[in-house]
């Protein structure tokens, strides 16, 4: 299948995003950590992160008036930290004209091969992708966090923690949830809104604004 654009393709670029991540193995923790430098990272479709959208369903626009949820297995160890009712409730409180290019949101699984270059969320074209998280809520890295990433998690609730030559960061189940509805969510909707810019930094600029003005803010009453 020929992977769209979006509706107004003159104007939308495609996004990924993707972040690395580890199964929690105990045994295995350091064969099985990834390097910190990729946590977050939103890549643009190269490199060894095409396996990984190599898996994916691709669907393309048809104009629909209403928002279609679809959800997938997580896979095993993994669990989609929110549901589509709190999904479809968090954009319900977004202004419509934010939602309106918003077709499919699927909550896509994690697999053998995607866990090599996993990530919270991906937008292509009008869809969202979701992506399932660790059932243990703990991520391991083999490097530590860039002060970024520190003040990303603690924002939402989320714990950087040293562990010997490894770093794990920890989620509660109420964490994560607050982090994928006004982060990982709203930045994706933010790049489904994004007409104007092409480079794929000056999309991640506006994505991030756009979190941060209509996820974490918000959330938090601040406007």
């Amino acid at each position: 299948m020929r992977r769209s654009s979006g509706r107004q393709r003159k104007n939308r670029s495609n996004h990924r995003s993707t972040s690395k991540r580890v199964n929690h193995v105990s045994n295995r923790r350091r064969d099985n950590a990834r390097p910190a430098a990729a946590y977050r990272q939103r890549a643009n479709g190269q490199g060894n992160s095409s396996a990984f959208y190599a898996q994916e369903d691709w669907y393309e626009p048809t104009d629909r008036e209403e928002i279609e949820f679809i959800v997938r297995e997580s896979g095993n160890g993994y669990v989609h930290p929110v549901t589509p009712k709190q999904v479809r409730k968090r954009l319900a409180e977004l202004p419509e004209r934010f939602t309106a290019g918003i077709e499919v949101v699927q909550f896509s699984p994690m697999t053998r091969k995607r866990a090599l270059f996993p990530c919270y969320g991906m937008q292509w074209g009008p869809n969202i992708y979701l992506y399932p998280i660790e059932d243990s809520y703990v991520e391991v890295y083999s490097r530590p966090p860039r002060p970024q990433q520190l003040v990303e998690a603690r924002m939402f609730g989320g714990k950087w923690i040293q562990d010997g030559q490894l770093w794990r960061l920890e989620w509660t189940p109420q964490a994560i949830q607050d982090f994928y509805l006004n982060n990982v969510l709203i930045h994706e909707v933010g790049h489904v809104n994004d007409h104007r810019n092409t480079n794929f930094d000056d999309r991640e600029k506006f994505a991030n604004w756009f979190a941060i003005e209509y996820g974490f803010r918000r959330s938090r009453g601040r406007v």
